[in-house]
């Protein structure tokens, strides 16, 4: 699948089992549909197909964020989550990309999830990896930061593979207690 004429050249990362990723970015009228929950209209100006899990309830608060962030600052969409595609299975296999443009400090934070029918597949971490590196990629990008809830050991064991380490915690409205953790953009793991 070609690459839209706004997005930058695309980060094709290699999760487990050898999935090749690319986070496509959304527009704000991506944003706008998958919020209502409407899965036609989003996919008439989606850059990627989309399944119905994207517009289902649980992600919907995600897309209602990014669509006020859009609105606010058009720019960040271009930063923001978008779909983890499969570019060997042209498949929309979850939902990637920071939370917003590098902050003053050069921090920027990581968000991703998956399809619950395609978890265990070695989509997280491929996204995860596209992610650092079109940080390290970043002149402006100095560190990366991921939230995790202290439950949540796969994302946990995942993180500390890419050298983050605790730095702090905080109370989420929505996810409760996280544990964030930080590391240097420019760190290479293998």
């Amino acid at each position: 699948m070609p690459v839209p004429p706004h997005e930058s050249p695309p980060v094709i990362a290699s999760g487990r089992l050898g999935r090749r990723v690319r986070i496509v970015h959304l527009t704000g009228a991506v944003f706008d549909a998958l919020a209502s929950g409407a899965l036609a209209r989003a996919e008439s100006c989606s850059p990627v197909p989309l399944t119905a899990y994207f517009a289902g309830p649980d992600w919907r608060s995600t897309w209602a964020r990014r669509s006020e962030q859009a609105r606010r600052d058009p720019a960040s969409a271009a930063w923001v989550t978008g779909v983890i595609w499969d570019e060997d299975q042209c498949l929309p296999a979850g939902r990637a990309g920071f939370h917003g443009p590098p902050d003053a400090d050069g921090m920027v934070e990581v968000g991703y999830a998956v399809d619950p029918a395609l978890r265990r597949r070695g989509y997280a971490r491929a996204a995860l990896e596209a992610l650092l590196q079109r940080a390290r990629d970043e002149p402006t990008v100095r560190r990366v930061r991921v939230t995790i809830a202290p439950g949540n050991t796969a994302s946990l064991a995942l993180a500390m593979q890419y050298g983050f380490s605790a730095v702090g915690e905080q109370w989420d409205d929505e996810d409760g207690l996280e544990i964030i953790y930080e590391v240097a953009a420019d760190t290479r793991t293998s």
